[in-house]
């Protein structure tokens, strides 16, 4: 036995010192064929050592090296949210082909297939081509997306005018924004464009962004590409324009409100003619040849008369596209809506926005304002957009977010009311209130001690919203101030949610003074809810919509849902009767109307920014917003001031001659309707007032259709005819 152990424990030796001994010449033949890389790869760097002036371009490239590899990171940092924007969808020919319709029948413009992209490059006329390219990208064919020459040249030329004379985007850039971006001046709009200029010359042939272009620019008027324009402004194909008619088109690019010829004729044929000289310069054409053009300039069709509500189909036409989405229409396309749009109202509108805004925004220090008027039950009657569709297309009612300030409020209140813990008649008292170290002034910096909740509402006392959203909290057991606060902020944040506002609304303490952001077009869809007695108003733009063989896919009382009842009867009265209190002594005193009960609510945010009056009768809902698209302060502004005139303005035309509804919960007072009847149907006030009523204006707008469904067979009839003859075809303080 002592035996065999010992000779295991022998094997056992062995073994370990046979692998030691691997394990050791392993190592060492490694080791030694390590040792040879090392040379090997020393005596071949050896052979790179320069010295001298060699070594100093070595390092400048090494470094060069360096700073590019860290410059393709940042860059590539910065191209992550441009090539977020860009989509393949954006590329593609538009599906939809959409004719709207006013609610009256009439039709009030297209979207969609309207800019008619279906023409080719080549069928587009040369002289066309070359007008477009001479002003807008002479280097386009030899440029990567950016010009980085005419980049170059126009700064040079604007600082030495001191000021904007060229621009230095290529045409691609141009591309790239209108498909993509907005009409913002910013530095990350500069650069996503830049970024997505790039990715479109990878995607596209130089041929496939040039007619891109053409089809998808803006060109005054409602229409969209040089093809719908050509037609829009001169009855014809763009395949058959003259040089002088492409001289006025391709000056349409760079501003087509200022030079849209049925707007100004003489700056038009101005433009035209600087037109004809850059494709001289260019060497495009000769003097010779638009010398005729320029002694023969282009005179387009009479289209004064016309006007398009281009911010309400915009809205509209993203509306059908849900709805499509949505798998509402099934595979129908080509499609006639019927919407809510009031042409009258929406004139109305328009000029209200732009008489205050002319008379009384420099004074305010005020550049911009945008308007929602809808029914109660979310019919969108009219939208402002902006004072110029044709300057920026961006909707600021349907898109903008601003800070609602104290027309916030209500959605407060009602949500304090609805947990019960409130009456219009609780006394509340203002009084200091912090939450952590913010603690919210009202306007005066003073506090009004006791006062019924009606009066707070009507006075827009700060400190009674947090005090509210402290109470909701509390109401659950919470008994620490800030936890409830925040447990009230999230009970009201449900609250504004079901009641219809869509936008994100980010929990701060001042949140319940209006430090959120909302749209217009959301205020009015919230406050729709007081005025029709509690059901969610979800705004819409289509009675209903028929396919090509006019057959009818969509209707909205037959296949939307029944409105759910967000608020109490009893809350929407009593916030009712609270709210109509503010034009009559409260805030908004210029917004009350003459035999007209209303209700509605101010806003005003920290600094005068933005400024609101959002308000409502039995019939219509509006949502009214002035400000500054760069955010700068007005010259203190309030709701009560611009917002508040428009509102009473535009109201006041659209109660004239209609039969007056109550808001619910409130009894209007003795001889309110008969006032409004008497203003509508009394001549000398139509007169001094300068504008028909409501009523006269529907009754012409039926006798104009009638006469254009009398004239279309006969000028059916006359074409046929012709054709015969062969004749061509911190919020401090809110108010």
């Amino acid at each position: 036995m002592e035996f065999r152990k010992a000779r295991w424990t022998t094997r056992l030796k062995r073994l370990a010192l046979s692998v030691d001994a691997w394990i050791g010449a392993s190592l060492y033949a490694a080791g030694h064929r390590a040792g040879d890389i090392y040379e090997r790869i020393r005596s071949a760097t050896d052979r790179l050592t320069v010295s001298g002036p060699k070594r100093l371009a070595a390092e400048f490239a090494s470094e060069g090296l360096n700073v590019g590899i860290a410059g393709a990171i940042v860059m590539l940092m910065l191209a992550i949210p441009s090539f977020q924007e860009g989509r393949e969808e954006a590329l593609k020919n538009q599906v939809f082909a959409v004719t709207f319709l006013d609610r009256y029948g009439s039709e009030i413009g297209h979207r969609g297939a309207r800019h008619d992209d279906s023409l080719k490059l080549e069928e587009f006329p040369d002289h066309l081509l070359k007008a477009v390219l001479a002003t807008e990208d002479r280097r386009f064919y030899d440029h990567f997306g950016i010009d980085i020459f005419g980049t170059f040249r126009a700064l040079t030329v604007n600082a030495r005018a001191s000021g904007v004379v060229q621009g230095g985007s290529s045409l691609t850039q141009q591309l790239a924004k209108n498909l993509f971006l907005n009409n913002e001046r910013s530095l990350d709009r500069k650069i996503k464009e830049a970024f997505l200029s790039l990715w479109l010359e990878y995607r596209l042939t130089k041929n496939e962004i040039l007619k891109l272009y053409l089809d998808r620019a803006y060109m005054g008027g409602g229409t969209f590409g040089v093809a719908a324009a050509a037609d829009y402004y001169f009855g014809k194909s763009v395949k058959d324009v003259s040089l002088a008619e492409a001289a006025m088109l391709a000056g349409l690019f760079k501003a087509p409100s200022k030079f849209a010829p049925h707007v100004n004729l003489p700056a038009a044929r101005a433009r035209a003619n600087d037109v004809l000289n850059a494709m001289v310069d260019a060497g495009f054409m000769t003097a010779g040849q638009v010398d005729s053009a320029k002694r023969n300039p282009a005179t387009p069709i009479d289209r004064k008369r016309d006007s398009s509500p281009d911010y309400y189909l915009d809205w509209a036409f993203d509306e059908a596209r849900k709805l499509a989405e949505d798998g509402k229409l099934g595979p129908e396309r080509v499609l006639t809506i019927k919407t809510p749009y009031d042409p009258a109202i929406q004139k109305r509108a328009d000029e209200a926005v732009e008489t205050i805004l002319r008379q009384h925004g420099p004074a305010y220090r005020a550049k911009q304002a945008a308007a929602v008027i809808m029914d109660p039950d979310g019919a969108v009657r009219a939208i402002v957009g902006g004072r110029d569709y044709g300057a920026s297309q961006f909707n600021r009612a349907t898109s903008s977010l601003r800070q609602p300030g104290s027309s916030f409020k209500p959605y407060v209140y009602a949500a304090a009311m609805s947990a019960g813990l409130y009456k219009p008649t609780t006394v509340v008292t203002d009084r200091p209130v912090c939450i952590g170290n913010w603690c919210p002034n009202n306007y005066g910096r003073s506090y009004a001690g006791s006062m019924p909740l009606t009066v707070a509402l009507a006075k827009s006392i700060n400190t009674i919203p947090v005090q509210m959203s402290i109470a909701i909290g509390k109401a659950t057991g919470e008994t620490h101030e800030a936890r409830a606060a925040r447990i009230g902020r999230t009970k009201i944040v449900e609250t504004c949610r079901a009641m219809g506002l869509t936008t994100p609304l980010i929990d701060t303490v001042s949140l319940p003074i209006g430090a959120a952001e909302v749209t217009v077009i959301d205020q009015a869809a919230g406050y729709a809810v007081f005025a029709n007695g509690g059901k969610r108003a979800k705004p819409y733009a289509a009675f209903d919509i028929r396919n090509s063989a006019g057959e009818e896919i969509y209707r909205h009382d037959r296949d939307e849902p029944a409105p759910a009842q967000v608020l109490s009867t009893q809350v929407a009265f009593e916030m009712n009767q609270m709210l109509s209190t503010v034009p009559t002594a409260g805030t908004g005193r210029r917004a009350a109307l003459d035999g007209v009960v209303s209700a509605g609510k101010t806003g005003t945010t920290n600094g005068y920014k933005d400024a609101w009056y959002v308000g409502y009768t039995g019939n219509l809902v509006g949502a009214i917003w002035f400000g500054n698209d760069d955010s700068s302060e007005t010259n203190n502004m309030t709701g009560g001031s611009l917002p508040a005139m428009t509102w009473k303005e535009i109201m006041g035309f659209a109660h004239q001659g209609i039969e007056l509804k109550p808001i619910p919960g409130v009894t209007p007072q003795p001889g309110d309707a008969k006032t409004v009847v008497a203003k509508a149907s009394d001549p000398a006030a139509g007169a001094s007032a300068g504008h028909m009523s409501r009523k006269s204006f529907e009754v012409l707008s039926a006798v104009g259709t009638m006469f254009k469904s009398v004239e279309a067979p006969r000028a059916a009839r006359a074409s046929v005819q012709a054709g015969i003859r062969g004749a061509p075809t911190g919020l401090s303080v809110i108010r």
